[in-house]
């Protein structure tokens, strides 16, 4: 049985600064930090939530019963790729497995390429509405999956936002949603205080 002791101090850490009132700075900040030691390791993970599927699949690993911030792994596939998106909610991606190339687009007729950040293991990089929102992700690896764990500020499967077409910028409404029915047991420590 995986040991998820790792997530569970990390949603306990990212509830206190939800508690705190955190601004996004600090959520950026102080959550970015907390991100970067929970993908120091990849062993904590439960497999079900790192199944790559015929497209990307979105995990939800854990949603704040207020929505102040959701977890999610997110699993690619070689040669996988979203499309061009938003998030409207600042958001960390941290790199888990294997790598993953984000790139900004700038709006345009067509939209163009600004920022790109190639992810390796153990890095996180933020997103927010007010600077890089607008971008594509892909798995950089052809041959093998690639694993992301994010972080949004808000129940992001839920968030209405929006799909780009890069050739006229054009938006479509969409709403992403999850690939799983259930999420990893965060709260059963019996096992810990049996042995206490």
């Amino acid at each position: 049985m995986t040991d998820i002791t790792p997530l569970h101090d990390f949603i306990r850490a990212m509830t206190r600064l939800a508690e705190d009132g955190a601004t996004e700075a600090r959520w950026l900040a102080e959550g970015g930090a907390l991100l970067r030691r929970l993908v120091a390791t990849d062993t904590w993970l439960p497999e079900a939530c790192a199944e790559p599927g015929p497209r990307y699949r979105q995990y939800l690993l854990h949603c704040d019963p207020v929505e102040r911030f959701s977890v999610v792994s997110f699993v690619w596939g070689p040669g996988q790729r979203t499309p061009v998106h938003n998030h409207t909610v600042w958001g960390l991606v941290g790199m888990l497995r294997g790598e993953e190339i984000s790139t900004e687009m700038v709006a345009g007729t067509p939209m163009r390429p600004g920022q790109v950040d190639r992810l390796h293991q153990g890095e996180v990089v933020a997103v927010s509405a007010d600077t890089y929102d607008i971008h594509v992700v892909e798995n950089a690896l052809p041959d093998r999956a690639s694993i992301s764990i994010h972080v949004y500020g808000g129940n992001i499967g839920a968030i209405a936002r929006s799909v780009f077409d890069p050739g006229t910028g054009a938006r479509t409404r969409f709403v992403s949603g999850y690939d799983n029915a259930a999420v990893p047991n965060l709260w059963d420590r019996s096992r810990e205080m049996a042995a206490a």
